[in-house]
């Protein structure tokens, strides 16, 4: 996984290649802005560039980036956040080393008419966000939302420098709610920041660039860091091959318990997605009776049967991975089918219907003998945890960690970059799923994303990396669907079909040329 960091893991990686390294922070700054001109000049090879620098780190790059744009022959146009004064050292020296080669910055704090930055932003082919980095920590004030709003007006490209101006590094969302520059891209500096991967902040950051600054790797491989991104790369490497000797028993057996009267369908696709995925055997135990005359019966390849109560269906999991919730129903009766999951030691999938069952209290999930992945969606989340959907949005990742450490289970908190949290270690990683669309936005969707991540255990993956890559391959086969039908044409009926579509790709040997 590529490795994504807080902003305080970022400060200490700065903090010790400066001062274990002894790279002086103003040669970092002047790599970092080199990099930014770099990709300025990738956005538009003509036309002038204008440059908003704040008073911090951040904007200290950009006054390298213009210095560097200026000496390429640019014409750029440098606007100041703050009173000179008030920039740091390092943002200072280089600020110095502008004016010396002939540059010129312009105020553009409160007290000043900022007429000229109106008709510059006007006229600018390129429009790089220099104000606020990591550090924001405070609602902005009314003069710097009114700049970002002038900057979002500007029919330049924007680029923004490690983060886009008012958003949170960690949480991806408004720093107090406030307004956030909409960059087309986003050059971050050293390492991806939490805030850029998650949702919405992805949205906000545009397609994200990570330039190297100098921080030596082993610095990043020796820190203890909590998030990555996982991408094609790592749903290809964890994903089973098909293998000569592979029969039916090999590839496992996952039983789905749910699809009951009127929720037939939920079942099913459960069902479907775990076949189709590679599972080399599935049941569907659906609460109530057979099929009825004019039902539509499971396809050839899922054996159905009814359970009437635990009694019966205790049997029936020895042995299997069970995918358990989707149209389960909430009465009594599916409680105590979702008692004999959870009593009987084979690993778990938890979805829809159980996680409302489990709402009033979420212990005992972790009381489950078996491991066990709960899947949530956000509302879901929020009645796991008590609180309200808006506060899960507002932070996804930290509503994952206390979910997985309270559940001892892996969690997977679906939506815009599903984010997995793994509470079974003993300090919960986050991945940030690189895939998806909103073709997923559809009833049913869940229910096969239950039954993929199931029927990538049942091949012998563990839990947690079977929700992490069913998840990948979820999204992509969604990407792939919108491509054929659009963004709201597709059905969760064709995700099964899809996900098998996505793997065959996924594991494709590469083409080789003539022998």
């Amino acid at each position: 996984m590529r490795p994504v960091v807080t902003a305080a893991e970022m400060r200490a990686l700065d903090r010790a290649t400066i001062d274990d390294i002894g790279l002086p922070g103003a040669v970092l700054m002047e790599t970092a802005g080199r990099a930014v001109a770099d990709q300025a000049e990738a956005l538009a090879a003509t036309g002038p560039i204008v440059v908003v620098c704040g008073p911090g780190n951040n904007g200290g790059d950009g006054l390298v980036a213009a210095r560097v744009l200026r000496d390429r022959g640019r014409a750029v146009s440098v606007f100041l956040l703050g009173r000179r004064e008030r920039f740091g050292a390092d943002a200072r020296l280089h600020l110095e080393a502008l004016e010396r080669a002939g540059g010129l910055a312009q105020a553009a704090s409160q007290a000043d008419d900022l007429g000229p930055l109106r008709r510059a932003l006007a006229e600018a082919a390129v429009i790089i966000d220099a104000l606020f980095g990591t550090g924001l920590d405070r609602a902005l004030d009314p003069h710097a939302a009114a700049l970002i709003a002038l900057v979002n007006a500007g029919p330049g490209r924007r680029l923004a420098v490690d983060l886009p101006s008012g958003l949170h590094a960690d949480l991806g969302v408004g720093v107090g709610a406030g307004p956030v520059v909409a960059a087309d891209v986003t050059i971050t500096l050293g390492a991806l920041k939490l805030g850029l991967v998650g949702a919405p902040g992805f949205v906000h950051a545009g397609r994200v660039v990570v330039a190297d600054i100098g921080i030596p790797r082993s610095l990043m491989l020796a820190s203890a860091l909590g998030a990555g991104l996982y991408g094609e790369a790592d749903a290809a490497g964890a994903v089973p091959r098909a293998h000569p000797l592979d029969h039916k028993g090999r590839r496992g057996h996952v039983a789905v318990v749910g699809g009951g009267p009127g929720q037939r369908g939920a079942g099913r696709l459960a069902a479907r997605a775990a076949a189709r995925i590679g599972a080399g055997l599935v049941s569907w135990l659906h609460p109530g009776p057979g099929p009825a005359g004019g039902e539509v019966d499971a396809p050839d390849h899922l054996m159905r049967q009814p359970v009437g109560d635990g009694a019966a269906l205790a049997p029936l999991l020895t042995g299997r991975i069970v995918v358990v919730g989707p149209g389960l129903g909430t009465g009594a009766e599916a409680d105590g089918l979702l008692r004999v999951a959870l009593a009987s030691g084979s690993p778990l999938v938890i979805d829809a219907d159980a996680l409302t069952l489990l709402a009033p209290d979420p212990a005992r999930a972790a009381g489950a003998a078996g491991p066990a992945v709960l899947t949530p969606h956000p509302k879901e989340a929020a009645r796991l945890l008590g609180t309200s959907v808006d506060a899960v949005a507002a932070d996804r990742i930290g509503a994952a960690r206390t979910l997985a450490t309270r559940c001892r289970a892996v969690i997977v908190l679906k939506g815009a970059r599903t984010v997995v949290c793994d509470g079974t270690l003993g300090d919960p990683f986050v991945a940030i799923i690189d895939a998806g669309d909103p073709a997923l936005a559809t009833g049913g969707s869940g229910d096969v994303l239950a039954g993929a991540i199931a029927g990538l255990i049942a091949q012998g993956l563990s839990p947690g990396e079977a929700a992490r890559a069913a998840a990948w391959v979820h999204g992509r086969a969604g990407e792939r669907l919108a491509a054929a039908w659009g963004p709201r044409g597709a059905v969760a009926s064709d995700l099964p079909d899809e996900l098998a579509h996505t793997l065959a790709a996924l594991v494709a040997p590469a083409p080789t040329g003539p022998a």
